[in-house]
């Protein structure tokens, strides 16, 4: 036992020798993040209390590391902070018009009738003062300033994408919930939310950073009145259906989300308003076996939203459906949307491809 000991003593005492060399090594004048080495047993009394163990040892920890991956990789990635800035989501829901500069591609008329087909909102040019950008020209831009990771994971989240179900949000008074539900449609590949008439004077703030900043990423239209909004819905295609405690309703589990759908959640505390329940399509409810009658309105979004998706994957195969000409055209609209930089990427990129000769015929 005593000639072990010594012997793992011997070989503590070279790793701790080499350790303190690479350290040396390792050290710069220059800021540079420094590493600092430390086994993870100090004494004999700790050998002795894990002689009957397999040891283990930190190695190293990084201190005071500041130096990012992106900008090793390159200077000149936008690359911005994931984290949502505070009270984003609630500044939103109450300055339309930021809403409306939060989407990038133009965009179809509100009132545009496309009853016979499916919807997608975005047409494929992009506004650079007097000019315009296709979705292609805009990738092409923006492409070589952000990560190789990052347009992949832009490009899988187009794919699954759809905006044949959407959320509506009616009069919600605590915008936690509504964050909440905008993170679960996200999550879940839904693009398009809607809200109706929230309270902007309710609280919020404990709630800020629950939605994680999936507001970013989804296109959100804000309206004053119930009936606005389900004239705009039924004219782009949508079946309403409200979501409802009693009778005439249908379960969720019997209906077919294949159909373009807009589900709507009503307020915590009143439901569905009377006018919302008369102006819808149909209402359906979550079957419940419990001894309470209802969700907490957040929880009910993420169990429709996600039960629509396991019925579209079902019958369609997939619930993300926009075709290659939509997918590369809400790639685009990531691409703008991601950094404060993104823009006048675009616009310089515009201004380059002016200058160039016109080719001859």
């Amino acid at each position: 036992m005593a000639a072990c000991k010594t012997l793992v003593s011997i070989s503590l005492s070279s790793v701790a020798s080499t350790l303190r060399s690479s350290r040396l090594t390792l050290s710069s004048p220059h800021n540079s993040p420094s590493l600092c080495f430390s086994p993870s047993i100090s004494s004999p009394q700790g050998l002795r209390a894990l002689q009957n163990r397999v040891l283990s040892r930190s190695y190293a920890s990084i201190e005071g590391a500041s130096l990012s991956i992106e900008s090793i990789d390159s200077p000149e990635e936008i690359e911005p902070p994931e984290s949502p800035t505070q009270d984003n989501l609630e500044h939103l829901l109450t300055h339309k018009d930021d809403v409306v500069r939060l989407m990038k591609m133009e965009r179809r008329r509100i009132d545009t009738d496309q009853r016979t087909g499916r919807w997608f909102p975005y047409l494929d040019r992009f506004k650079c003062g007097d000019a315009y950008l296709s979705s292609g020209e805009v990738v092409e831009a923006l492409e070589p300033h952000i990560m190789e990771s990052r347009m992949e994971r832009f490009r899988n989240v187009a794919t699954n994408r759809s905006y044949s179900v959407c959320l509506v949000v009616e009069g919600l008074s605590d915008f936690g919930n509504v964050s909440a539900a905008f993170r679960s449609a996200d999550a879940l590949g839904f693009q398009s939310v809607h809200v109706v008439s929230c309270d902007g004077s309710k609280r919020y703030r404990e709630n800020r950073h629950v939605s994680k900043g999936a507001e970013k990423w989804l296109d959100i239209e804000v309206w004053d009145s119930i009936e606005d909004c389900f004239k705009a819905l039924k004219s782009r295609g949508y079946r309403i259906a409200t979501t409802h405690v009693g009778m005439d309703v249908v379960s969720i589990y019997e209906m077919d989300w294949s159909c373009p759908t807009a589900i709507v959640v009503g307020n915590e505390n009143r439901g569905i308003s009377d006018e919302a329940l008369g102006l819808s399509d149909l209402h359906c409810s979550i079957p419940m076996k419990g001894m309470v009658d209802s969700f907490n309105v957040s929880v009910a979004a993420g169990i429709l939203m996600h039960h629509a998706v396991c019925d579209r994957i079902s019958r369609l195969g997939s619930h993300g459906d926009l075709t290659v000409e939509e997918r590369q055209i809400l790639l685009a609209e990531f691409s703008l949307r991601h950094g404060k930089s993104s823009i006048s990427i675009a616009h310089e990129f515009a201004k380059r491809k002016a200058a160039l000769p016109t080719p001859k015929l």
